[in-house]
């Protein structure tokens, strides 16, 4: 099906079957898997009820392929990532999010093509422990957010004495950290454009 700007119209009916109505067929979750692929936007409505439920097919989909051994989302991003439902950080998590993997759709093409000069047959591996590093420095950045977990609060985990108030003090450094963490990366993804 051609794109146009109107997104299509997928409805599913109480039996689980999605029906496409751009293409008056029935489809399945691996269809708009392949639609999503193909930047093909579509949204699902209940037929029932006529609620918008594309957040949960969505889901579905990502589910269905972690299940097929492609994970994309490791185990402790997946942990970390429960740990904001009903947490005053929640809000800024889809932003974050969001962002992050705009920025990375943005620069895939240069990444791929500056691995593949860099690194020839083993960009790919490459690839992916950036990727392990960065899922590294999302979670540290979680951190500075949320200096105690659940367990510690009240207590102190580095001996120093130091208690919350104090805790609240060192936060702005923090974030002045990551801050300069982005600004550096960056510079470095700059760097790299600059070379082709």
């Amino acid at each position: 099906m051609a794109k146009t700007n109107e997104p299509t119209i997928i409805k599913k009916y109480a039996n689980r079957r999605l029906y496409n109505t751009g293409t008056s067929t029935y489809v399945t979750l691996e269809d708009l898997a392949v639609m999503v692929k193909g930047e093909e936007d579509f949204i699902v409505y209940d037929a029932k009820t006529g609620d918008d439920i594309t957040r949960s097919v969505l889901t579905q989909i990502i589910f269905e392929q972690e299940g097929k051994g492609q994970n994309l989302l490791p185990v402790p991003f997946l942990r970390q990532l429960i740990r904001f439902y009903g947490d005053s950080m929640q809000g800024l998590v889809p932003s974050f999010l969001e962002y992050s993997m705009t920025s990375l759709t943005q620069e895939q093409d240069k990444l791929r093509a500056q691995m593949t000069d860099a690194f020839g047959g083993t960009a790919f591996d490459a690839i992916e422990d950036q990727v392990k590093r960065n899922a590294e420095m999302f979670e540290r950045a979680m951190k500075m957010f949320m200096p105690f977990s659940a367990g510690d609060v009240g207590s102190d985990s580095s001996g120093d004495g130091a208690a919350g108030p104090q805790a609240a003090k060192t936060e702005p450094s923090d974030l002045d950290d990551m801050k300069r963490q982005l600004t550096e990366m960056q510079a470095k993804i700059n760097a790299l454009s600059d070379k082709n």
